[in-house]
């Protein structure tokens, strides 16, 4: 296939044109389409492909796409291709990718243009499913125009996988809204993420997975499969420890192992939650009681980072040191219980009542409320 290749600072991909038909041949799918009487059925992505299993659990999910219910953007499509005649049905191109590690021979002559390898298997595609689904409804009513339609495409390889990632944040971010959720799964992935974010996104992974995480499969990730109760979304409570994160960075930042801190701040705010879950007792993860929703964790959040900052070492007894320290908890207990909770702690929205409970919670265990400031520990 003739095709050129494009460099731009350390990313390389390629631009090619595939007839019509061809192309349908190449992709595979993995949203179902609807036409008038016909539908495309998604392909099943395999297991080690992360790329294509991290978009489809994000289309399968979110409801900023739902493109499983797009009839009418499909069919929108499919009627500007029959309407179409001197204007280019496709004027713009769809961008694909694969796994495979394209070989690229350049012509004689010529050092970016030549034949590009076709992959072992079907393209995904990052951008253009919509188009190309209209364009396979079009070609079923009217196989005859297929002879008249090439489709430009931007070809991205397993040497760019991160790069194809990244295209696909940025494509659908912006127009289409990936929900924050989705965007906190990709900050440890993109190489444009801020540092401080890719760290509080460690923080939110950890004490999603560990096994020692007393908030383990309890945060919502759009996509996650435990079935347990969830008790807060996955994007309110990175924005809680990227807060915290953020305003240690300059702290941060000149640790020269940065996992190793990570998964230090992980264990600050896990023996925070045990120490917190010993102190209120049966109200923990009661659902008559607002302990453990998402308002009192965040505002326990900054209360942990608080706390942190004056007495986060030693590390042995902490959790005992911390038990002690915050077990007058237990005697906000009934302040706590869900009925009647907001009358208890009024206040103009959300933002100002975690606040609120922030400084209650802290002045109670005798904590200094530092709020975002930066401290030592």
């Amino acid at each position: 296939m003739l095709a050129m290749r494009i460099r731009q600072k350390d990313g390389i991909f390629f631009l090619a044109s595939y007839p019509a038909k061809e192309i349908l041949n190449k992709v595979r799918f993995i949203s179902r389409y609807y036409g008038e009487d016909d539908l495309i059925t998604p392909q099943p992505v395999p297991q080690h492909d992360e790329i294509a299993q991290f978009i489809a659990r994000i289309e399968r999910t979110d409801a900023a796409f739902q493109r499983q219910l797009s009839r009418a953007k499909v069919r929108s499509l499919k009627n500007f291709y029959e309407m179409a005649v001197t204007q280019p049905p496709i004027p713009g191109t769809v961008l694909l990718f694969t796994n495979d590690n394209l070989s690229f021979r350049a012509l004689d002559g010529q050092d970016n243009i030549g034949n590009l390898q076709d992959p072992s298997s079907k393209y995904m595609i990052i951008d253009g499913q919509h188009r190309l689904a209209a364009l396979r409804f079009y070609l079923t009513e009217h196989p005859d125009e297929a002879k008249g339609i090439d489709v430009p495409c931007v070809i991205f390889d397993g040497r760019s996988e991160d790069f194809a990632c990244e295209m696909f944040v940025i494509i659908n971010s912006t127009p289409t809204r990936i929900n924050k959720s989705h965007l906190v799964d990709l900050y440890e992935r993109v190489s444009w993420a801020d540092p401080d974010r890719r760290f509080a996104a460690r923080l939110v992974d950890s004490l999603y997975t560990e096994v020692d995480s007393p908030l383990r499969y309890r945060i919502n990730r759009l996509g996650g499969r435990s079935q347990k109760d969830k008790w807060i979304l996955q994007a309110e409570i990175f924005n809680e420890l990227y807060r915290w994160v953020r305003a240690d960075w300059k702290k941060i930042r000149q640790v020269v192992n940065s996992y190793r801190e990570a998964e230090k701040y992980y264990c600050v705010v896990r023996d925070f939650l045990k120490a917190a879950q010993l102190a209120w007792g049966e109200t923990w993860a009661h659902d008559n009681y607002m302990v453990t929703k998402p308002v009192t964790l965040k505002a326990m959040i900054r209360v942990c980072a608080d706390l942190a900052r004056e007495d986060a070492d030693p590390v042995d007894g902490r959790v005992k040191r911390w038990e002690d320290r915050l077990a007058v908890w237990s005697d906000q207990q009934k302040s706590f219980k869900s009925e009647g909770f907001y009358e208890r702690f009024p206040a103009k929205g959300e933002v100002e009542r975690v606040a609120r409970i922030h400084r209650d919670l802290a002045r109670a265990a005798g904590i200094e409320v530092k709020g975002a400031t930066t401290g030592k520990w």
